[in-house]
């Protein structure tokens, strides 16, 4: 019998013993939104694997044509929920996109995003702080509606378009970390940490009011500390780990000084990030620890609200009400009833399913600049299906879904809102009263 000989390995980003645990079964493709919108294999989570075999075994280098079907992936991780043989995809395709960036084989939108928006801006909250203040300039005299009006955005390059339709109505007032702790309402159940982060609390200043609101409620006092900001996600998606790992520590100095029980995030997405800190920080010999005991603190703030018990409102809400599941919430965390368990704790609400509650809506991040055609598509098609629910009320729990499901609706002219599932419950216990 002759023996054949592997081939030996190259250094690529994945690791062995994750990428030979996909037996290509092809239980992912129905799972996976990018294959269900073009029946193309190469832009299913089964042929992105073999892609990355084949650059790992040296039969393929890694080309700007090779890592564009990385760079199409959403990174949703609903293969993983699907997955009988447990391929950890989402730590596969963060490892891979980390070597495309390190062999400088991204596209130029996503060269451009990077060094814009996620290494120019995210890592300093001020200017951060400072250009959410300018876009609430440009929409409260009037420039937003001259923008639209003249079309000039749609000849400038970089998904500047696709960025600036996206764009919520800017609060006049964003969301702030403080040196005070929120007192609890009645009996003090708990001390917790709450994540305020970076794009939510400038653009959803609301989710964060009513959450810091809600938790009040329920016993808990609740510190935002100061020195906190963004966990890292959007670029350890992305491939710029280095950056990420920067900003996780300071969130896990910050956090672990403050003397909570738990921390609460309010971002499908924060969530799923540090929860997996500990993964992050694999032998690292100062932060591995620390990086895991943060991430076993970490809860998403639903999953705390029903471990409570919640306390259950009293005002009775009679609407419609659908609920989209985020992706690393509903695939990553493994989190799908307990945000409905909450919606339904409130009296005259009704719940609906919408159908593919929890198929991704294109947000990902930077995605809809990055790959603006998919993240369209992939939008559109869930404001069918919201719109087939005949829901008033898009309950969801994370930014990116909020921000691209307003501007999806708003499109297409519907009146339904996108609300926080914590708005939902803070306006059934009413609103900003005590």
């Amino acid at each position: 019998m002759v023996e054949v000989k592997k081939a030996p390995l190259i250094e690529f980003g994945p690791r062995e013993e994750d990428l030979y645990r996909c037996v290509h079964c092809g239980l992912c493709l129905s799972a996976c939104p990018t294959y269900m919108e073009t029946g193309l294999e190469t832009e299913s989570p089964r042929g992105r694997i073999a892609l990355m075999k084949a650059v790992k075994e040296g039969r393929l280098g890694v080309t700007p044509r090779v890592a564009s079907h990385w760079e199409m992936c959403l990174a949703c991780r609903a293969c993983e929920a699907v997955c009988p043989s447990g391929v950890p995809y989402g730590r596969l395709i963060e490892d891979t996109r980390a070597e495309v960036v390190r062999q400088g084989r991204l596209s130029w939108r996503a060269r451009l995003a990077q060094a814009i928006f996620l290494r120019g801006v995210l890592p300093r909250p001020w200017l951060l702080r400072a250009g959410m203040r300018a876009l609430w300039l440009y929409q409260r005299l009037g420039l937003q509606w001259v923008v639209r009006r003249s079309r000039v955005l749609r000849v400038m390059p970089g998904g500047v378009a696709e960025m600036e339709e996206q764009l919520p109505k800017i609060p006049s007032r964003f969301f702030e970390p403080r040196r005070e702790v929120h007192g609890a309402m009645g009996e003090k159940r708990m001390r917790v940490g709450l994540l305020s982060g970076c794009v939510m609390p400038l653009m959803q200043s609301g989710a964060m009011d009513a959450s810091v609101r809600v938790l009040q409620r329920n016993g808990c006092e609740v510190a935002v500390s100061m020195g906190q900001g963004c966990c890292g996600a959007l670029n350890l998606h992305s491939g710029d780990v280095e950056t990420a790992r920067r900003m996780a520590r300071r969130n896990i100095d910050v956090f672990l000084e403050a003397g909570v029980e738990k921390v609460v995030v309010a971002s499908a997405g924060c969530g799923s990030t540090m929860k997996e800190y500990g993964q992050l920080f694999e032998g690292d010999a100062e932060y591995a620890e620390r990086a895991r005991r943060l991430g076993k603190m970490t809860v998403d703030i639903t999953e705390l609200l029903a471990s409570l018990p919640l306390k259950g409102p009293s005002r009775e809400m009679k609407v419609r009400v659908t609920y989209q599941d985020p992706c690393h919430l509903a695939h990553a965390q493994r989190i799908t009833e307990v945000p409905r368990q909450v919606l339904r704790s409130i009296p005259g609400l009704e719940l609906v399913e919408m159908e593919n509650a929890s198929r991704c809506c294109g947000a990902a991040g930077i995605y809809s600049v990055t790959q603006a055609e998919m993240s369209r598509r992939l939008v559109e098609r869930k404001v069918e299906w919201v719109r087939a629910s005949g829901a008033e009320v898009v309950a969801t729990a994370n930014p990116g879904c909020m921000m691209q499901l307003e501007a999806g609706l708003r499109r297409t002219g519907s009146k339904a809102r996108v609300r926080h599932v914590v708005e939902v419950v803070e306006e059934a216990y009413g609103g900003g009263e005590s």
